[in-house]
């Protein structure tokens, strides 16, 4: 069990990220303002803290900047943003965030990010001399794949039309990434036969979140299942 911070001026998503990962094990504290979240990172020790970017009073980005010109930025931290830029990502990426979630985020992003978060923290926990050697700037596995085609951007690599072979990127970025996330479990399904618990294996969602996500995405649930 983990000890993570959540802070989002957002009382729904505060909640539901409070739900999930509770249900995940970990013991969760919600700030809905750069105030509270001072408040509670001086009174707490946290493995991991989620972070909006955009807030009432100060951005995600400046907070980020305070714990790291103050010295308390030993935990990692994962910006999240409906609205963000390719250059708020790298600054963050800079500064010392550990990840970026785009806005909605999926379970699926959410807990691999968390996982690889929460990972980073137990390998520099238990290594803290290597720790400190290493650059605070310098992520081990930044997930920069939500915002398009930050990872080759920030390879220096032209991505190119050919690296999206098969989707329509003509679409609004709502339908496009639904059309793949529906390719991406009827796919699964087919090939594990229809089975859903060997589906939400392969993808690491609880059944009754992947029930409700392949009935958002209009999947046919027989369609996979062996004769």
């Amino acid at each position: 069990m983990a000890n993570i911070l959540v802070v989002d001026d957002e009382l729904g998503i505060r909640d539901l990220l409070s739900e999930i990962l509770n249900d995940e094990g970990h013991s969760v504290d919600l700030a809905e303002n750069a105030t509270q979240a001072r408040a509670a990172r001086a009174g707490n020790s946290y493995d991991l803290v989620l972070l909006d970017i955009w807030m009432p009073d100060t951005d995600g980005v400046s907070l980020l900047k305070e714990w790291a010109t103050a010295g308390v930025l030993t935990m990692p931290v994962i910006m999240m943003s409906g609205h963000a830029t390719i250059d708020t990502a790298v600054e963050a990426t800079r500064i010392g965030a550990f990840s970026f979630l785009e806005k909605p985020i999926t379970l699926q992003k959410l807990l691999k990010a968390v996982e690889q978060g929460l990972a980073r923290n137990a390998a520099h926990q238990a290594a803290p001399v290597a720790a400190v050697a290493a650059p605070a700037a310098a992520p081990a596995d930044p997930t920069f794949s939500q915002l398009p085609a930050v990872s080759a951007v920030m390879a220096g690599v032209d991505p190119g039309p050919h690296a999206h072979q098969g989707f329509d990127l003509d679409r609004p970025l709502r339908e496009a990434r639904d059309g793949f996330e529906k390719a991406y479990f009827e796919f699964h399904l087919a090939r594990e036969g229809g089975s859903m618990t060997r589906v939400a294996e392969k993808t690491g969602l609880e059944r009754t979140h992947l029930y409700r996500k392949l009935r958002q995405l209009g999947v046919d649930l027989g369609r996979g299942k062996r004769g």
